[in-house]
């Protein structure tokens, strides 16, 4: 996961075409195939499926615990290539509603199927045998296992990934996202990695009743977000929403479904992530107590 979060911070910080307004989808709602965007997708699929080879050699034949992480890859992957790729990228472009599709994708789908696959070990199994050594070495240094121990406690992956959410949906950082390539570079990459943390502490690091308590207050704060956005008597979002009656919505409609997508779908998301984790959790309370007996 750590090489993974390195590995699209260096594309998202060095490729404009992460951002929106860009040229290059101006003729239509069509598939996006810009290289800068395909080919590092291409690149994180090859990896995976090399590094797998690898691991399935060495490991017993019929792995489902393997099967199964693999399957959250391929899906994980999918559904980002989806929301990078297809025509829903090219019509975040132009309408709020389909924007926040798309962020939503990458962040309550896509993170959590990474997250789920734990793809660190089939990552550094794709390199030579001299960069598995550099990588391990980077990965265990004291730096390295600080800032990844403290970034991946709960209440801290929370809150990373609340603020990167609060903040860029504030208006006028949100409409200047929209207009400047850097900034929306920025925004995508905020919201990708701190959604991965998220997910993998959530998943990986935290017990099943504090990881529930976690979604549940992520669920509260998105919901809010969503409601202001969806109540908000006047338009927020300028220059987001400025396309909207090219589409047969006026500006104000347009930012009401935004915020509805963040405020209902989204929250049901986090509500069953964390109604799956208390289950666990009660379950798991439950088996301890019968073998206390």
């Amino acid at each position: 996961m750590r090489e993974m979060i390195v590995f699209l911070t260096i594309v998202v910080a060095s490729n404009p075409a992460w951002a929106h307004g860009t040229d290059a989808h101006s003729d239509g709602a069509t598939w996006t195939f810009d290289p800068w965007i395909v080919v590092p997708l291409a690149i994180m699929a090859m990896a995976y499926g090399v590094g797998s080879v690898k691991i399935s050699s060495r490991a017993a034949h019929g792995n489902g615990a393997f099967a199964l992480r693999l399957g959250f890859f391929i899906s994980g992957w999918a559904t980002l290539a989806a929301a990078l790729t297809s025509p829903l990228h090219w019509l975040g472009e132009h309408l709020f509603t389909f924007h926040m599709i798309e962020h939503e994708v990458v962040m309550a789908v896509s993170a959590p199927l990474f997250a789920l696959s734990r793809p660190v070990s089939a990552f550094v199994w794709a390199l030579p045998r001299h960069g598995r050594h550099i990588v391990g070495t980077a990965m265990n240094s004291a730096v390295m296992r600080g800032i990844w121990g403290w970034s991946t406690r709960g209440q801290n992956a929370t809150l990373l990934h609340g603020v990167a959410i609060w903040a860029w949906h504030l208006p006028w950082l949100f409409d200047a996202s929209v207009t400047d390539i850097s900034l929306h570079r920025l925004q995508h990459l905020s919201f990708l990695i701190t959604a991965l943390v998220f997910w993998w502490s959530i998943l990986w690091r935290c017990s099943r009743g504090v990881a529930a308590w976690h979604l549940f207050v992520t669920m509260i704060h998105t919901g809010i977000l969503g409601a202001l956005m969806a109540l908000a008597p006047r338009v927020l979002y300028l220059a987001q929403t400025a396309d909207a009656q090219a589409w047969g919505l006026t500006p104000l409609e347009d930012q009401q479904l935004a915020g509805m997508l963040m405020w209902v779908p989204t929250g049901t998301v986090y509500a069953g992530a964390a109604l799956t984790m208390l289950a666990m959790w009660i379950n798991g309370s439950g088996l301890k107590g019968v073998a206390n007996v």
